[in-house]
């Protein structure tokens, strides 16, 4: 076993040498910071969590480490991964910010498992998820009100100037108008208001009132952020 493992060491340009048995330390180690730091993201997002992002997030960490140990300080090799990285082209639509920095945090962590520092790497791992734990826990920053996106589609004989201010001031704590255009070739106007619920607002009551104002024709109430992030 020994004569394997010596078979197959090289001498990085460090001066650190890579063994089988080191090279697969730091691939376990990653793969469990991997794993942590996925667990710690479902905990965190209860119901709402992405399979697939949760499975990344396991990989990452991994991937990352592999990548530092093959390149090392090697300015030629580090140059052929960018312009290979170079021709990737990410088409999905913006993340949640909550999410990008889980995907620093992994970077963080493979970069910790290639070049050895698996203590501190673990520290980091540690400190990090208990932190994300625990401000889940106290709902830290949460806001008390719900922004949320109305749009009110009404006739265009029903003039929409102050004609739901009342409905918006008994459900919302504020709001405001910000965009109007018409639809059906002009027949048919469509109101988007920005507006923050109050936190015991009934929703099905809300759109029953509006219901009964604009002719009883499409009102959409969706989360602001699901228009912002496109999901």
């Amino acid at each position: 076993m020994s004569d394997l493992i010596n078979s197959v060491s090289t001498t990085t340009d460090t001066g650190t040498t890579l063994t089988l048995f080191t090279t697969i330390e730091a691939l376990i180690i990653a793969l469990i910071f991997g794993l942590v730091i996925s667990l710690t993201y479902i905990a965190t997002h209860k119901n709402n969590h992405q399979q697939s992002f949760a499975v990344t997030l396991t990989m990452l960490p991994v991937i990352l480490t592999v990548i530092i140990m093959f390149v090392g300080s090697n300015v030629a090799r580090a140059f052929s991964l960018a312009g290979t990285l170079s021709i990737i082209r990410f088409r999905s639509a913006p993340g949640d910010p909550e999410d990008i920095g889980y995907i620093f945090f992994d970077i963080a962590a493979g970069l910790a498992c290639g070049v050895g520092l698996f203590g501190y790497g673990a520290l980091f791992v540690a400190v990090l998820c208990l932190f994300m734990i625990v401000i889940s826990k106290i709902n830290f920053a949460k806001p008390k009100t719900t922004a949320k996106h109305l749009k009110i589609t009404i006739p265009e004989n029903l003039d929409y100037e102050g004609v739901f201010d009342e409905i918006l001031k008994k459900y919302t704590s504020d709001f405001s108008l910000t965009k109007v255009r018409t639809t059906d070739l002009g027949s048919l106007y469509e109101l988007t208001y920005s507006v923050n619920m109050l936190k015991n607002a009934n929703e099905k009551e809300f759109i029953d009132e509006l219901r009964c104002r604009n002719g009883n024709l499409n009102i959409i109430l969706s989360l602001a952020v699901n228009e912002i992030y496109g999901k």
